[in-house]
Formats: structure tokens, sequence, C-alpha cells
């Protein structure tokens, strides 16, 4: 399944936190591009992640507690 990140509304966003969820709902991800991705995200461009289904519930909790906006692609 894609999904497509669209920004992040939190007041203080944390960077680590970010790239570390990229990392864990992610199905092919490793740190020096999450750590980039999440820079993208952060500067208001969207990001385009694939994640696993069996993952997906998990992955959007995760999502919605780092204030993330999101969309599903497929």
């Amino acid at each position: 399944m894609k999904l497509n990140l669209l920004s992040c509304d939190a007041q203080r966003p944390d960077r680590r936190a970010i790239a570390r969820c990229i990392i864990e709902i992610s199905s092919n991800m490793n740190d020096s591009l999450s750590n980039e991705l999440t820079d993208i995200l952060l500067e208001g461009d969207p990001v385009d992640i694939e994640i696993e289904n069996k993952n997906s519930s998990s992955a959007f909790r995760a999502l919605r507690k780092l204030s993330i906006d999101y969309e599903i692609i497929e």
C-alpha cells in the first residue's frame, strides 16, 4: 500500500520521532533516506512511502500521533 504524507501539523515536530516512524512503517527504508524524507516533509512538500498491508492500522495510528496528514494512494 502506498501513502502520500502531506504535512505535519505539530507545533514543534520531533524530527527524530518522525524519521523513526517512517523507518518502522515503511517496507524498504534506511536511516539516511528516512532523515531526508523527514526534512522534505517538514519543509512542506509531500512524500510518498510504501507500507505493508499487515502493518497498516498501526502505521495510521503512529502517523496520527505525530500529527502527520496522509492520503492513501493504493
